[in-house]
């Protein structure tokens, strides 16, 4: 527990038995002494009994050295269920001996007729006070509907919309919207209050102009503006793509790249790196690490959290944009820029996370560019999976960026292909493995990493 900082200490009362639910003490750091104290009493030689009774006491003092961690109980403890059966006669009987096996047992252990005995699923995940408070019905805005629910889907929404006023289009739908919502509008008017914003604002339309077709990644590395700013300016210049070859992207108003066949080069691509055995190379000797992992998950049931950095419109307005602090480190015309490797695939580097969601645009190597322009010229139907392109193009460009990076790790871990055969043809199975999205770190902490999004599957959970 002491390795990994973010585990807590775990304190059984019955450690032997399998039911005990334990009591979790958190990590604090300390400056503190251990010391070592001895009690030395001398009785004294004389005749008078007064002073015999008193005898006499020295202290030895000794520092063994410095403490720098501590662990504190600080929670509540939890219900403790016991595997006990109550009689008729309300008489408590252990079943400890019935229900635990200690050692092999032959077919008849498990065929004994026993009480019903069946312990919680799952204890308590928090181990302070929480609200438990009944509350009324959630009161949404006014032009709020409930979403309709079908049959094969009986989980509806929960809440309202966030505020962002984002336009969603799916492939199907015939008509693209034209223009933002006017809620958009006038969110976007209400938080651009300084000449940083307006900038922003111009950039934006700059880039969309130039390209009709971004997504969220890409902007951030084009432009420097804080990302709760950015929720708000998207939906005022663009809608976004729920489904399709252009899904999770930001199309401009207006512009339909289902009716543009030049629109191809605008589709995303889901690429995974394919890590495994078979490829030559484990999990843990891929160069490309998951941004979280499964092996590394603890339950929620910390009693210190890290709120959460809530931005107001007020912190907006105050230009907390692409401005920033006057404690800033870096400049406020890159402070919050990504790395062009976080939307941009080259030849000979390797992606920053092994779920990357690239534009075709955007892998800049001539065999990828030569399989997606294989049609050029004699487009006849965007189709949902394959867009404009001809059919198995995603596929394709997989097997062959797939070849490129197991050509990477071979040139820099030679030792890993000592004992393997690569395939001749290059094409090999996929064996997925994707990282998730990381937080948004503070406004004052903000360090641009190479990404810090899955844009498909996280973007719309910002305005849903």
């Amino acid at each position: 527990i002491y390795a990994d900082p973010a585990k807590r200490l775990e304190l059984y009362f019955r450690p032997k038995d399998p039911y005990c639910h334990p009591v979790c003490a958190n990590r604090f750091p300390t400056s503190t002494m251990l010391l070592r104290v001895r009690k030395r009493s001398k009785k004294k030689q004389n005749l008078d009994v007064e002073e015999q009774i008193q005898p006499e006491v020295q202290f030895e003092m000794e520092i063994l050295g410095i403490v720098t961690t501590v662990y504190k109980f600080q929670g509540m403890s939890d219900f403790q269920y016991l595997a006990m059966h109550s009689g008729p006669d309300g008489k408590q009987t252990s079943m400890y001996n019935k229900v635990l096996m200690l050692k092999p047992e032959k077919e008849e252990f498990f065929n004994r007729e026993l009480p019903l005995y069946i312990p919680p699923p799952i204890f308590s995940r928090l181990d302070t006070p929480v609200d438990y408070f009944y509350r009324p019905d959630v009161q949404h805005r006014s032009g709020y509907n409930n979403p309709q629910v079908s049959g094969e889907n009986l989980i509806g929404l929960s809440r309202a919309r966030r505020p962002h006023n984002a336009i969603f289009v799916n492939f199907d739908d015939e008509e693209i919207p034209v223009k933002p919502l006017d809620a958009a509008v006038q969110n976007w008017k209400k938080v651009c209050s300084n000449p940083v914003d307006r900038k922003v604002e111009e950039e934006l339309t700059k880039l969309f102009e130039v390209r009709p077709v971004w997504s969220r990644n890409a902007v951030k590395a084009n432009i420097s503006v804080h990302p709760d700013k950015l929720k708000v300016l998207l939906p005022y210049l663009a809608y976004y793509m729920l489904t399709g070859p252009w899904r999770s992207l930001w199309v401009r108003f207006g512009y339909d790249p289902r009716k543009h066949p030049e629109a191809k080069i605008y589709q995303v691509l889901d690429f995974r790196i394919r890590c495994g055995m078979k490829y030559g190379y484990a999990n843990t000797d891929m160069p490309v690490k998951a941004k979280r992992s499964t092996y590394n998950y603890s339950l929620p049931i910390t009693v210190k959290k890290q709120g959460s950095h809530t931005v107001s419109v007020h912190d907006l307005k105050q230009g907390l944009g692409s401005a920033g602090s006057s404690g800033a480190k870096k400049p406020p015309s890159s402070r919050y820029k990504l790395k062009e490797s976080i939307y941009i695939f080259r030849e000979g580097a390797l992606p920053p996370y092994r779920q990357m969601f690239y534009q075709l645009c955007d892998l800049n190597v001539e065999s990828l560019q030569k399989i997606i322009h294989r049609n050029d010229g004699m487009e006849s139907e965007c189709t949902e999976r394959d867009g404009w392109c001809l059919a198995k193009t995603s596929d394709d460009l997989r097997d062959s960026m797939s070849l490129m990076i197991k050509q990477i790790i071979r040139s820099t871990r030679p030792a890993l292909f000592s004992n393997t055969t690569s395939s001749e043809d290059g094409k090999e199975q996929l064996a997925y493995e994707s990282g998730e999205d990381e937080d948004d770190e503070e406004e004052e902490d903000f360090k641009p990493s190479d990404g810090s999004e899955n844009e498909m599957e996280t973007e719309i959970l910002d305005y849903v």
